[in-house]
């Protein structure tokens, strides 16, 4: 469960923190663009992290699936049918282009192994049908959490887009101002 620390010093305490758009048409549009792109690499982050669990999630659900059918192949011998299926599937979800890298992709597959720290996914055929509903169980509930703070980054990034463009369409900021900034590479 992603926990959000008021007053903590993770970047995802910072953007969740009600403050942290409170005060977004005062601030300078420089200020402005930096908190943009500091939640956007956090929306990047839980996209990451949500796409390992649902890798994680189709395999165990894939070997719930096998057993149901009394299959014979393995979920090793599947395993790229079983990742391929969602990744060329319908999109569900708010899905958007990403332009970032995912900033702690190590710490997020630790985060993600730690959930179900005795499960080895590369051998879920010697799970007990007991074991293998818990680690689904546990793959859902982290994925509807980090679904939630995603969608809760996404309005804060939203936000500042809005203030942006707003700044824009009324002439406070001019893009004549954008391209002399990045021609002198600020």
């Amino acid at each position: 469960m992603i926990e959000v620390r008021p007053g903590g010093r993770r970047r995802i305490d910072r953007v969740l923190s009600p403050d942290y758009v409170g005060d977004v048409e005062q601030r300078g549009l420089d200020e402005v663009r930096e908190l943009r792109d500091e939640a956007a690499q956090e929306e990047t982050d839980l996209s990451y992290l949500r796409r390992m669990l649902h890798a994680r999630i189709d395999i165990v659900r894939a070997e719930q699936r096998r057993r149901d059918e009394d299959g014979s192949a393995t979920v090793v011998e599947e395993l790229v049918g079983i990742l391929s299926d969602n990744a060329v599937g319908p999109a569900t979800g708010s899905g958007r282009y990403q332009t970032m890298e995912p900033s702690r992709a190590e710490s997020h597959r630790r985060h993600v192994e730690a959930l179900v720290s005795d499960v080895d996914l590369s051998d879920v055929m010697s799970l007990s049908g007991e074991k293998l509903d818990a680690t689904l169980l546990a793959f859902e509930s982290e994925e509807e959490s980090v679904s939630t703070r995603r969608k809760q980054v996404q309005t804060v990034v939203d936000r500042l887009n809005e203030e942006i463009a707003r700044r824009y369409r009324e002439g406070v900021a001019s893009v004549d101002e954008l391209l002399a900034a990045e021609r002198d590479g600020h």
